[in-house]
């Protein structure tokens, strides 16, 4: 029996079945289990606690912007660090030039 070689053999990928949603006392469990500091649950809680003065919406507005602000301060240190490395090579460079030249005018001087 002769196989072509230019045909692949093609498997085909069975991927496992979507598992069940969690049951009501699987959700209670994991909620019962969360750290008590947990920011997701310490929004909604804030919130249920909130309702009635109607800040809720505003205290996840502000850490919504404090999230926000701090990833763009982390992105802005991080080009700041590229930056830094960038120029300490250059810096680098430029002391490597500037000792060759000192070296090449004492060996003239002698």
């Amino acid at each position: 029996m002769k196989t072509n070689m230019g045909s692949k053999s093609k498997k085909r990928v069975v991927l496992p079945s979507r598992p069940d949603p969690p049951s009501v006392e699987q959700i209670i469990e994991d909620i019962n289990r969360a750290f008590p500091n947990d920011p997701v649950f310490n929004i909604l809680q804030n919130g249920i606690q909130d309702v009635s003065t109607g800040s809720s919406d505003s205290e996840v507005e502000t850490r919504y912007q404090q999230s926000r602000r701090y990833l763009e301060l982390n992105d802005r240190l991080q080009e700041a660090r590229g930056q830094l490395v960038r120029q300490r090579e250059e810096l680098r460079a430029v002391g490597e030039n500037l000792q060759r030249s000192v070296e090449e005018v004492k060996g003239r001087a002698l």
